[in-house]
């Protein structure tokens, strides 16, 4: 007695299974045992190609249904039961006539193998050198590189003034090794550890310019990330971040500062200092000053367009954290001595 491979199991698929199922499970199992891709499953190949030619051709997997016991669930009781007693009849026949039935079944078995090979393996193999060369076009064709984004965070002064920073910024390029293909000999490539790239830091130095405002955007052409194939390498894009300093600021030409001044010099007055960009200036406190109140020093401000703008200074009262005994007992006597309800009108 010929004992039959189960083909169904083979190509994974299901006595109820279609030609379309059949073929597309086919065409998969072909791609990945094929002997010129996987030079190790010619034996494994065969059985599938066997598999495949039987069941692809209505008549042939009739006859394999039949002399295997193999039925689809959709038929009725009926039917199975009919072909099941074909089975049978078939099974218990004299040794000739099973002999018979089976080189009618397969006869000319290598031929038929040979043409539905052909019509279905050169399909998947036209497939996989159209989707190859297309890969192989693409990687061969000049690739820009890709465009690089990161931070930079600096002093206020050194938006007002413009600066010089050296930075450090994470560079990706082709593994010159492997050249991206991430494996050499089939194995992963050493240089970039299988990843077909290479990521380094790279020192860079930026020019900032002065008057720069928050979140302005810098491009460095070139700066990014390498091209492949002669193609263009990608930009650096700064993106600057001044510092966060509640006490100052500028918009346009003018700049903004909130200072805060003793209660001794709000209410006796008084010349005081202030540190800019350039140097101090000094603003001289009426007596009496009051928290909140702005002084404006005209053309101290920014410089363009052969015009200054102004310094606007907005002042508010600010007790010192440490008092010594001395200061702590002034206060004391003041608020003895003092006859002023400053909140009667709220």
């Amino acid at each position: 007695m010929i004992k039959f491979k189960n083909y169904y199991e083979i190509l994974g698929v299901t006595p109820d299974s279609t030609n379309t199922e059949i073929k597309s499970a086919y065409r998969k199992l072909a791609r990945k045992y094929h002997p010129d891709v996987n030079p190790n499953s010619a034996e494994l190949f065969k059985d599938i190609t066997e598999a495949y030619t039987t069941l692809i051709t209505p008549e042939k997997r009739k006859q394999y249904n039949i002399l295997n016991g193999f039925f689809e669930t959709q038929k009725t009781n009926t039917s199975s039961q009919k072909a099941q007693q074909e089975y049978h009849q078939k099974a218990t026949s004299t040794p000739n006539n099973k002999e018979k039935n089976y080189n009618s079944a397969f006869e000319n078995k290598k031929n038929y193998s040979e043409k539905i090979f052909s019509d279905t393996i050169n399909d998947i193999f036209k497939e996989f050198t159209q989707n190859e060369k297309k890969k192989k076009k693409k990687t061969e064709e000049p690739q820009n590189g890709s465009n690089i984004t990161t931070d930079i965070t600096i002093t206020f002064a050194e938006a007002l003034k413009g600066t010089t920073r050296t930075i450090n910024v994470l560079h990706t390029h082709q593994c010159n090794k492997c050249q991206g293909r991430k494996f050499i000999n089939d194995s992963k490539c050493s240089e970039c550890k299988g990843k077909g790239e290479i990521s380094e830091y790279r020192k860079i130095t930026v020019k900032i310019p002065e008057k720069i405002k928050n979140n302005a955007k810098l491009r460095l052409k070139g700066e990014g990330n390498s091209g492949i194939n002669g193609g263009k390498n990608g930009d650096l894009y700064l993106i600057v971040k001044i510092e966060n300093n509640s006490n100052v600021k500028y918009e346009a030409s003018d700049i903004y500062y909130n200072v805060p001044i003793t209660p001794f010099e709000a209410a006796l007055g008084g010349e005081i200092e202030i540190n800019v960009p350039d140097g101090k200036i000094k603003l001289q406190l009426p007596s009496r000053t009051h928290s909140g109140q702005k002084f404006r020093l005209s053309g101290q401000g920014i410089k363009q367009n052969n015009k200054s703008g102004d310094i606007i200074i907005t002042v508010h009262i600010e007790i010192p954290q440490s008092l010594s005994d001395d200061e702590i007992k002034l206060y004391e006597k003041l608020k003895k001595i003092s006859s002023h309800n400053i909140r009667e009108n709220l």
